[in-house]
């Protein structure tokens, strides 16, 4: 999903754009602290979703709104409670009170998912999306955790457990490895060990024995070097 952030205020600007740096099935196209560049931009530019702060200099986040003939999905930033009844008016997809929580954020694109999922089913890049925000069910020990599959890093295989680390958490979960692998999509994930499964889309580094993901070195047994370069593409 293509999207721009825009905040005048620097340590602002650099919160959205970490936050969506890290969530996989997000695509930066431009970040702007000058909300007229931001329109300049979004004229020539087709984006999905605008992260867009509302209390600006020369232009606020609803005037630039209004000034758009096209108007992408919005989520509205700001540090003041009193627009958001305002913000609503403008169909946003929610409305972020400052400070923001990553997971406060992730709500916001998860309900852009499934607005643009039901409204934009021929847009190029959709199907990549909907894997992404595609989402299983973990059961670890009373507590039933819901993952969605575009957040997973790898999984570990820790005896009769399995953990899934993801961008935020680790989750130990009471799986077989054959259950695992039914639950993850086949086209975003691949087996490289006996004990570990990694998320293509996640992997920084291939070398010939192992693959790096966010800094974890993992192994990359021998019965599975060639599965392996098949999927990732590199033979």
């Amino acid at each position: 999903m293509k999207c721009i952030a825009v905040d005048d205020e620097p340590f602002a600007l650099e919160l959205i754009t970490g936050y969506i740096s890290k969530t996989p099935y997000l695509e930066l196209q431009g970040a702007f602290s000058n909300p007229v560049k931001a329109l300049s931009f979004l004229m020539v530019n087709s984006v999905d979703l605008v992260f867009l702060d509302i209390n600006m200099p020369e232009l606020n986040g609803l005037q630039m709104l209004k000034s758009l003939r096209s108007k992408p999905m919005v989520v509205f930033t700001t540090a003041y409670s009193e627009y958001g009844v305002e913000s609503y008016e403008y169909d946003a997809i929610d409305y972020l009170l400052k400070p923001i929580k990553y997971e406060r954020f992730l709500r916001a694109v998860n309900k852009a998912i499934d607005i643009g999922r039901n409204t934009h089913d021929t847009h190029l890049g959709v199907e990549a999306v909907k894997d992404a925000a595609q989402v299983i069910l973990l059961k670890s020990g009373t507590q039933l955790f819901r993952v969605s599959v575009g957040d997973i890093l790898f999984v570990e295989a820790a005896g009769n457990y399995m953990t899934f680390h993801t961008v935020d958490r680790k989750i130990l979960s009471l799986l077989t490895m054959k259950e695992v692998m039914e639950q993850l999509p086949a086209d975003m994930f691949v087996r490289v060990h006996k004990s570990f499964v990694v998320s293509l889309r996640h992997i920084d580094i291939v070398e010939r024995h192992q693959v790096k993901v966010r800094g974890v070195a993992i192994p990359i047994g021998l019965t599975y070097r060639e599965q392996f370069q098949v999927k990732y593409g590199i033979r």
